[in-house]
């Protein structure tokens, strides 16, 4: 959940002044800080010192609030309150005292504090069990090796290594940085990515000053980072401010119907009671007549109904775990249930997820091993987050006897993957001579390449071979294939530091394309959706011809396919007539994707939004239910209220199912 913009009422200087101001000697020397990380025996003991990594405001509730809260809850308090009359006209006030209504409310309040108490504490507790399968974890340095810890366990002096899609676990101190960019737009409202340094070069002003510093709950853009703790838990910024952030999301059309519902009956019964007395009291005592009005009270309280919600809904959580759909937030199984209008990213949802490097070709579309060989060597000896397309180019490249160059080159160096370059490189050296080698999108690519390699020979690229290279890569992309370009460059002996500033000038070499085809559930389930009443979507960054050869398959309407610069300059009037017509949108920016799904929230939908990777964080906020799976991102699964432990479409029909069980029942008592 975004937090709202902060009245900064914490003392940065204070917090920060000395950590940010050190240069990395000084702040190393003077916090005792190992570069190699803790001890698996002194991470525990300073735990111990000074406790789990877990924000006061986001541990879980003691079991006596829960108690309170259901004893307290509108309608117990009211029949409570009737209580306490009763005790003063049929005891009090009456010869012959009289216990019977008294204890019949007094049972009755206990039977619904008990009921509801139970029900919703064991649910969280389950649903607490449930999280632990996707607990969040951080890359940190133990022994003087990586190894993924859970964040509660992350405490002060551990060396943290941060890389794209990371959620930053600890406040922390930057010691090492490669094209750092980290969204902290949660804590300060900036919608770009600020870039991270090692030192600091301003004087510090604002939270916004602090390049060095990364942040606890804000997540890495790009780049990579090894960084040192140096806050946890409460003494973070987020900590620090914590008592500002709203303690659960805004209340759903759901939660704000059953509230208007229970506000609108004990309204009925307050105004009720004193027509009743007064239509009674000339013919009975008043103690006769007041009682009577009670017991009136008592009949048209609907005690029960918070406790039948809340039991169908946390039985429908475990139900749903069952059919692995982890629910982090029961009120959105009705939400989850009640979704009209499903977006959806392609890969992995449409498709099976299980890329395979089809096809390594050179710039007239020829098979060649150079192709393939600059290809493993990008993907192999990047430091970033490996994703199924590097995944899939090791292992043909595995498969093709070429394990023998990750003994012959070293890394040099890196530029980290960013969504708005679209492209990757590292430079790898073999001994002799140094090469800066990029894969990436063809457009990409082709912007920074100003020479082409056919079999050795290097020319200048032209536009007929430019349009050639694009018409090849048009064909592979309508027979469902993807395709990514590869250039290198040599001339690079003397540069010492690389930056994005350096891909250019660069020699194309050819494209791979990989193949993920669609799964076999996709087409019955996207139909079966549909015939629930639930249109789908696709918002993807993938380009047209792919996405349109996988919708065809599943079944989508592909007829208008709009891309994400015609949208960018439209008003959001406009977009929303695109919306009522198409259902494929490609090569997305995740600000576009968000958009839509918010113009869709804000048209009166229900909208759900499946995503798992770190562009589809904003969409998922924007969702109201927002959908991911036990693999995703860290800052996905964050953003998620659902999360499921299998990709796949029909496990949103379980919540369509799961949404009228619970229905059925309710209508059955009321």
């Amino acid at each position: 959940m975004q937090m709202p913009n902060l009245k900064e009422d914490v003392d940065i200087e204070k917090l920060y002044g000395v950590q940010s101001s050190l240069n990395k000697e000084e702040f190393l020397k003077k916090f005792n800080i190992n570069e190699n990380g803790l001890s698996t025996s002194e991470a525990r003991s300073r735990v111990n010192k000074y406790g789990l990594n877990e924000v006061k405001q986001s541990k879980p509730k003691k079991w006596y609030k829960y108690f309170l809260e259901s004893l307290f809850s509108p309608f117990n308090s009211i029949l409570l309150a009737i209580a306490a009359v009763l005790v003063y006209t049929d005891v009090y006030l009456a010869e012959d005292p009289n216990y019977a209504n008294i204890i019949v409310i007094l049972i009755l309040v206990i039977a619904s504090t008990l009921l509801e108490f139970f029900e919703e504490y064991n649910s969280n507790k389950a649903a607490e069990k449930l999280k632990e399968l996707v607990a969040t974890t951080a890359n940190v340095l133990r022994d003087g090796k990586e190894t993924l810890v859970p964040i509660k366990q992350i405490s002060i002096g551990d060396i943290v290594m941060l890389s794209a899609g990371s959620l930053v676990p600890a406040d922390l101190r930057v010691i090492e940085a490669k094209d750092l960019y980290v969204g902290q737009s949660s804590l300060t409202g900036e919608s770009d990515a600020v870039k991270k340094v090692v030192e600091l070069e301003n004087s510090i002003d604002s939270i916004s000053d602090l390049d060095n510093i990364c942040f606890m709950g804000t997540n890495v853009i790009s780049g990579s980072a090894k960084c040192a703790v140096i806050k946890t838990a409460d003494d973070t910024y987020f900590g620090k401010v914590a008592h500002t952030i709203p303690s659960s999301k805004p209340k759903s059309a759901f939660q704000s119907g059953i509230e208007s519902i229970s506000k609108l009956l004990i309204r009925f019964m307050l105004i009720l009671i004193p027509i009743v007395f007064i239509l009674n009291v000339s013919k009975h005592s008043i103690i006769t007549a007041f009682t009577f009005a009670v017991a009136i009270a008592i009949c048209i309280t609907p005690l029960l109904l918070p406790v039948i919600l809340s039991s169908s809904l946390s039985k429908g959580a475990i139900r749903m775990s069952k059919k692995k759909t982890i629910v982090k937030k029961l009120d959105a199984i009705q939400s989850f249930g009640s979704i009209n209008i499903l977006c959806t990213d392609k890969t992995g949802t449409l498709t099976e997820d299980k890329i395979v490097l089809e096809k390594y070709l050179d710039i007239y579309g020829e098979e060649d091993f150079r192709i393939l060989k600059h290809a493993f060597l990008n993907s192999y000896f990047q430091t970033g987050l490996r994703g199924n397309i590097d995944e899939a180019v090791v292992n043909r490249a595995f498969e093709n006897n070429m394990k023998e160059y990750v003994d012959k080159y070293k890394l040099v160096d890196e530029i980290p993957f960013d969504f708005s370059r679209r492209r990757l490189s590292v430079i790898v050296t073999d001994g002799t001579k140094k090469q800066l080698i990029t894969k990436g999108a063809v457009e990409e690519i082709l912007s920074i390449c100003t020479m082409v390699d056919y079999k050795g020979e290097v020319s200048p690229i032209t536009k007929e071979i430019k349009d050639n290279i694009k018409q090849i890569s048009k064909k592979l992309n309508e027979d469902g294939l993807r395709v990514i370009a590869v250039c290198q460059k040599n001339d690079i002996a003397n540069i010492s530091k690389f930056s994005i500033k350096d891909e250019k000038n660069m020699v194309l070499l050819g494209f791979i394309g990989f193949l993920d085809p669609p799964k076999k559930s996709a087409k019955s389930a996207i139909e079966q959706l549909n015939n629930a009443g639930i249109r789908v979507i696709v918002l993807t960054g993938d380009n047209l011809e792919v996405t349109k050869c996988i919708c065809q398959k599943v079944g989508i309407n592909s007829d208008m396919i709009i891309e994400g610069k015609q949208i960018e300059k439209l008003s959001d009037s406009g977009v929303l007539r695109l919306l009522k017509k198409c259902n494929i949108f490609v090569k997305l920016s995740p600000i576009q994707k968000a958009r839509i799904v918010r113009l869709l929230a804000e048209a009166k939908n229900v909208v759900g939004y499946m995503g798992d990777g770190i562009n589809d964080a904003p969409s998922l906020i924007n969702s109201d239910v927002g959908i991911s799976v036990d693999t995703a991102v860290d800052i996905a699964k964050e953003s998620a209220d659902i999360i499921l432990l299998k990709k796949d479409l029909k496990v949103l029909l379980d919540g369509v199912y799961e949404r009228k069980k619970n229905l059925c029942k309710f209508n059955e008592v009321y």
